[in-house]
């Protein structure tokens, strides 16, 4: 397994060709507002090498026996599911932020139960194909990004409907030796720090859409694959002098960028998927039920952050004894372990796949994720409740530093007397960050969109639900439809 600094140092030899603020960035890894993110992976390697996470990190791989790297692992038990959610908070709680590997695992293990099945029916070699390729991400310990999400246009419209039909990304070209892919994909979680991509379509599809049943693996850096990166809240203060206390969460940090393909050859033995419409819905669900258990644990362990965080600005604001604000806290709290025990109770109740690797309780891990569409909103809006308004109204920290400015901020905005005023700041910009700032993409807004739409979860939850199953139950009590 790989160390942290073995891992900084593997992104460095990459050719990535990614672009920030309208410019071509040199050196991904040195960049100011690229570098918190890639802290925050380097935080999966790191405590994969302290012995009282062993447990949680690391795990004995079902291809080649050896000891990996719980991200890059194919579930073999339910405890394995149970022990993914655990990680997945303590990588919250260490990074406050996302740690961005959660989407490659969900999607490995999506489609190496998928390209099973594809082969039953259809005689094709995809699961030895991807064993072969996901045999090599173990050995090397490699952060693989997930890439679903389409542009999708016209949203009314098939991708085969589209007036480009670049929307969705499709395979323009299939030759002997492999196929030719053009589109692009959004949203793309921590693509920047990571070594390679395995591309999924994103909606179940008909016959006619063939060309975007297509699934596979490239390096990140692969020739006609270049990255935007995208924008958040605050984010230029990271290259401000002088912005430690302004950045809020000064090391770690999450990222997206819409990925473009431009024309990329994909060889025959990285394809998991091509043309093999039947089988996209079949792994659109299961990478979608993966990933929306996952939100049981990245977001629980960002939500002990900020409800610590919170507990802190009362205490440095001197009600922690107001009743009021012992019981919002106490709601925060029931909220954020309502989220957690959702993405233990999918985990405990998953099952084998026919290829052998544990899947989630589709219902449950459906639930979870709707949950999380609402719960992390409400625990933002008490944390706000509580900070107060000066969490988005405080002066900078050059204003801080300012000679003649800084005894009036130490005064005037000093909470209780034994707490100095620069420790009340940074606790209310840690808040501002978590809730508003660039950690929020990965907590707050990420939580509505990240995995699906809400409405996809509900409709995911109705078909599940097995209402026929209940109203039956329900007429044998009543005494309906007995013989007399």
């Amino acid at each position: 397994m790989k160390t942290r600094e073995e891992y900084i140092e593997s992104l460095k030899k990459l050719n990535l060709e990614v672009y920030l603020l309208g410019e071509k960035v040199e050196n991904p890894t040195e960049h100011p507002i690229i570098k918190p993110s890639m802290n925050s992976v380097a935080m999966t390697y790191e405590l994969a090498q302290q012995p009282e996470y062993e447990d949680l990190m690391t795990v004995t791989s079902s291809l080649n026996g050896e000891k990996i790297n719980r991200f890059t692992h194919l579930h073999q038990s339910t405890d394995d599911l149970v022990k993914k959610v655990k990680m997945q908070r303590l990588l919250g709680q260490k990074t406050a932020s996302c740690f961005q590997r959660c989407v490659g695992l969900d999607a490995a293990n999506a489609v190496f139960s998928t390209t099973y099945e594809c082969d039953e029916a259809h005689g094709t070699n995809y699961h030895e194909n991807f064993k072969k390729y996901w045999d090599r991400v173990q050995k090397e310990d490699l952060v693989v990004d997930g890439a679903m999400t389409d542009t999708k246009g016209d949203r009314a419209l098939s991708p085969s409907q589209q007036a480009d039909p670049d929307m969705y990304l499709r395979v323009v070209e299939r030759r002997e030796d492999g196929i030719v892919v053009r589109g692009a994909k959004a949203h793309q979680t921590g693509i920047v720090n990571s070594h390679e991509v395995i591309v999924m379509p994103t909606i179940a599809l008909r016959p006619e859409d063939k060309d975007y049943a297509v699934a596979f693996a490239l390096p990140a850096d692969a020739k006609g694959i270049f990255m935007i990166y995208g924008r958040q809240s605050c984010d230029t203060r990271k290259l401000e002098p002088n912005a430690d206390i302004d950045v809020g969460n000064k090391n770690f940090g999450g990222h997206e960028a819409l990925m473009i393909f431009d024309d990329v050859f994909v060889p025959n033995e990285l394809i998991f998927m091509n043309g093999e419409t039947d089988f996209a819905g079949m792994l659109v669900e299961r990478f979608a039920s993966y990933h929306r258990q996952s939100y049981g644990g990245c977001k629980v362990g960002v939500g002990d952050v900020l409800i610590g965080a919170t507990a802190l600005a009362a205490d440095y604001n001197g009600v922690p004894k107001a009743s009021h604000i012992k019981d919002k806290i106490i709601e925060m709290n029931h909220l954020n372990e309502s989220l957690y025990s959702c993405g233990i109770a999918c985990s405990c109740e998953g099952c084998a796949t026919k290829a052998g690797n544990y899947y989630v309780d589709t219902l449950l891990a459906n639930v979870c994720k709707q949950n999380v569409t609402r719960m992390p909103y409400e625990i933002t809006r008490l944390a706000e409740d509580i900070a107060g308004g000066l969490m988005v109204t405080m002066p900078s920290q050059q204003d801080f530093d300012n000679e003649k400015l800084k005894p009036y901020i130490e005064k005037y905005l000093k909470g209780t007397d034994d707490v100095p005023t620069e420790d009340r700041m940074r606790i209310l910009r840690l808040i501002e960050n978590i809730t508003l700032g660039t950690a929020a993409v990965g907590y707050r807004t990420e939580s509505m969109h990240g995995a699906g739409s809400p409405q996809a979860q509900r409709i995911m939850i109705g078909r599940q639900a097995n209402v026929a199953h209940k109203k039956e139950l329900a007429k044998e009590i009543a005494g309906i439809n007995k013989k007399k």
